[in-house]
């Protein structure tokens, strides 16, 4: 059975991208290199081929699975969503208050996640911890290194 995932508009239209880019560069590059190592001779003992033929089989297996992603993915619907609590495309502001710091994420998709950028996984310790809460709740949240406290200043979309 195959696993749904959900995604925001920019994150599938990524997928996609990506999966175009291997379908074309990426198999014509592997074609290149099969060529060229076909044209040194023997093949029986052709190290190069042996190694273009286990990249063929690389990207191959990376577009299969890719083409499954994009066939189970869909699309995340924000009109249906409550702006009042903390939910997957929430733009979520917390105050730690063990140091009092302030930050800014925005829960996403697992694959959509980049911390670089402020994007946490509703499925991370923190995302999770997040999920259904209002402003003014105190989350709990236990990570790696122990229990931190959050409390949710402002939600919005």
């Amino acid at each position: 059975m195959s696993k749904l995932s959900y995604y925001t508009a920019e994150g599938l239209q990524k997928l996609k991208e990506e999966l175009q880019e291997l379908k074309t560069k990426g198999r014509s590059e592997v074609a290149r290199q099969l060529a060229e190592a076909r044209d040194k001779g023997d093949l029986s003992e052709n190290a190069e081929y042996d190694a273009a033929k286990d990249a063929q089989g690389h990207l191959e297996l990376k577009i299969s699975k890719l083409e499954e992603v994009v066939g189970n993915a869909r699309l995340i619907d924000e009109s249906g969503l409550d702006a009042s609590k903390a939910l997957i495309l929430s733009k979520v502001k917390l105050k730690n208050l063990k140091n009092n710091m302030v930050v800014d994420y925005t829960l996403v998709a697992e694959e959509e996640a980049d911390l670089a950028s402020g994007k946490i996984s509703v499925k991370s310790p923190i995302g999770k911890g997040l999920l259904g809460l209002s402003v003014g709740d105190v989350a709990e949240i236990t990570v790696p290194a122990g229990k931190l406290q959050f409390e949710i200043l402002e939600i919005s979309r």
